[in-house]
């Protein structure tokens, strides 16, 4: 009986969530079920929903009409074709891909996706194959895994599309984003990021989502997507969880991950 495998299953449980309780992600209060959050911690979420600009995904105040285009993008067009995200990046959403990031929080990643899965199911419907941002084989060394490769994995498992980590290299050590400017962003990451030559073949002509934890000015996500166009992909789309909104960065000082 399905009840009573269900009853088995959650009994089995006890003994670790006795010693290992699920905490929220955001706060690390006890909460009922791992991969949930507090009354607080949700309740401080800002998902991006629309109406949004069609390409950058920034959210607008109302109703616009369909396929409105942001002021930004008609003046700074990006090197990819649309950009989603699926909260804002301010309190518990910081909180969380930091934890993630910097805490080990693999956890997260699997509920984060799910978030990431809905406000970019438009995208991932049109996608062939999804990859993360690389890290850099130096940084992956200390940190032991790659957050945005941990994300991407959870979409396209969640959603049935194919994950391949292994279409972009990223061939350039560069220095943390955290506290650079906008266009120290960009010089920074410029040259950051090649196509594996074994995937340029599979990529060529192809429909890839590139998935990130954090969109900031976009500076990283946008170095990867010319690689991709140079390697002759035919439409380039960008999901991150979370986004720093038009007014929330700060050239000096940010503390935006």
């Amino acid at each position: 009986m399905p009840e009573i495998k269900s009853l088995v299953r959650n009994v089995s449980l006890w003994p670790a969530r006795l010693l290992f309780p699920p905490v929220c992600g955001g706060c690390r209060r006890i909460v009922s079920q791992p991969g949930t959050l507090c009354g607080a911690c949700w309740r401080g979420l800002r998902f991006l929903e629309r109406p949004w600009c069609e390409v950058l995904g920034i959210p607008f105040s109302h109703e616009m009409g369909p396929g409105i285009v942001s002021a930004d993008a008609i003046a700074n067009p990006p090197p990819f074709d649309r950009a989603r995200a699926a909260v804002a990046h301010s309190g518990v959403a910081k909180q969380m891909v930091h934890r993630l990031k910097y805490g080990d929080r693999t956890d997260l990643a699997p509920w984060m996706a799910r978030w990431m899965a809905r406000a970019g199911e438009e995208l991932i419907a049109d996608a062939d194959v999804i990859v993360p941002v690389p890290l850099h084989r130096r940084r992956f060394l200390v940190r032991r895994f790659n957050q945005s490769a941990e994300l991407a994995r959870w979409v396209a498992r969640l959603t049935r599309r194919r994950f391949d980590a292994a279409v972009v290299a990223r061939v350039k050590s560069t220095q943390q984003q955290v506290g650079l400017g906008a266009r120290q962003r960009q010089d920074n990451v410029r040259g950051a990021f090649r196509i594996a030559p074994d995937a340029e073949i599979e990529v060529q002509g192809r429909k890839v989502l590139v998935v990130d934890d954090v969109y900031t000015t976009g500076a990283t996500v946008s170095a990867v997507a010319k690689a991709l166009r140079k390697a002759g992909v035919a439409r380039i789309d960008v999901l991150t969880f979370s986004r720093v909104l038009p007014g929330d960065f700060r050239d000096e000082g940010t503390t935006s991950i």
